[in-house]
């Protein structure tokens, strides 16, 4: 067979097999990729299970886009209940009568010397001893003293009742009624009344601004807080939690800002919004700290600015001073009277041994008169001071 013809018939013998395998097994599978695993199903669609390709996320949680800031929309939290003071005369009737219970030592014991069979020169003595020792101070204890020994010798009576009488009218006298002790909280035509508080620290200063909110929302006044003590966030916190439980904003800086900036931006805010107070806790000061002093002063003239010309001066400017600290707390309040020109004071810890006698003596130190008086740590334990009151206290039978 020559070449050509064998060739040819290679040729058909393939053709032959190529068409049988077709037969036989079908066309020939085109190779495909290998498949991918099926998409995972969105668990938070509940419409969205196996196979579903695309959805269009809820629109709900998407954020608003203002400029470059993102504002993201939180949903709405019901308000909290707010808490309500009780009653001022609530208040103090139960202030005096914790006062009555914790002080009655020194009403006792001056009672006791009193009752005496014999009033000599020793039981005068005691008596003043007794008052210098409760914090009176020296000379409003001697003036005491000398004007009850005379009364007691002319009257030329030893009844206890009597004797107790003319005790309470002389230290009604020295504590002194006559005294402004309002606290001037009245707005000024577009000017909000500034409130400014100083005070060491450990004297309970920014309870006490929280307190005086309180009171101040009671009676139906706006309030707005100023956290100028910008060097303990916790001293920021703290006063914002007390605005939160009475519905009251606090303007705050970041800590280790200026005092007096944010002092003057919480001033410039109530007058913006209309505020009716404004009450800005200040740091706590070491009075030997003649810089720290300074800057207070400081805190004292930038918050004054944003008021009108005619009213360019703070209303209330209150020294917070621990009852318990004696002679130590009339440094401490010489030092600040020095700095910021003290209006008023806050005698807080009250409820201490019978001290009651500091009223007196700061009240002369100073020449300003003890406002309000806080007798524990309760929301409710701070109330207008009254001289009889207090006295009546001091004096009460157990």
């Amino acid at each position: 067979m020559d070449p050509i013809s064998l060739i040819a018939l290679l040729g058909a013998l393939v053709l032959v097999f190529v068409v049988s395998g077709i037969a036989l097994y079908g066309p020939p599978k085109t190779r495909r990729r290998r498949d991918l695993p099926p998409t995972a199903p969105d668990l938070t669609d509940p419409h969205r299970g196996p196979g579903t390709d695309t959805l269009e996320a809820p629109p709900a949680t998407a954020p608003e886009v203002e400029g470059e800031v993102v504002v993201e929309t939180v949903p709405e939290v019901p308000a909290r209940e707010l808490e309500t003071p009780t009653e001022p005369r609530t208040r103090l009737a139960k202030l005096r009568a914790r006062l009555a219970k914790s002080n009655s030592s020194l009403g006792r014991g001056l009672l006791s010397l009193l009752s005496r069979d014999t009033l000599d020169e020793s039981t005068w003595e005691e008596i003043e001893d007794t008052l210098i020792m409760a914090d009176l101070g020296v000379d409003p204890a001697t003036e005491l003293v000398d004007r009850l020994r005379e009364r007691v010798r002319v009257l030329g009576t030893r009844d206890p009742q009597t004797v107790r009488d003319l005790l309470r009218e002389e230290l009604i006298a020295v504590v002194d009624p006559t005294m402004d002790r309002s606290l001037q909280v009245e707005r000024a035509d577009s000017d909000p009344a500034v409130v400014l508080v100083v005070g060491v620290n450990g004297a309970g200063k920014t309870t006490t601004v929280g307190k005086i909110a309180r009171v101040l929302v009671a009676e139906d006044r706006s309030v707005l807080l100023g956290a100028a003590d910008t060097f303990r966030a916790a001293a920021a916190e703290q006063l914002a939690t007390w605005g939160e439980r009475v519905g009251v904003e606090t303007v705050r800086g970041l800590e280790g800002a200026d005092p007096a900036s944010v002092a003057y931006t919480a001033v410039e805010r109530g007058m913006q919004e209309g505020t009716d107070v404004v009450l800005i806790d200040t740091a706590g000061r070491l009075q030997n700290k003649k810089g720290l002093m300074d800057e207070l002063g400081k805190v004292k003239r930038v918050a004054a600015r944003p008021l009108s010309p005619e009213h360019d001066s703070l209303d209330e400017v209150l020294l917070v001073l621990d009852a318990t600290t004696g002679q130590n707390g009339m440094q401490q309040a010489k030092v600040f009277s020095e700095a910021v020109n003290i209006t008023g004071i806050v005698l807080t810890k009250l409820d201490g041994t019978a001290k009651g006698g500091i009223v007196v003596a700061v009240q002369r130190a100073l020449g300003v008169p003890v406002k309000l008086i806080g007798l524990g740590e309760g929301a409710d334990d701070l109330a207008p001071f009254d001289a009889a009151g207090f006295v009546d206290a001091l004096l009460a039978e157990q």
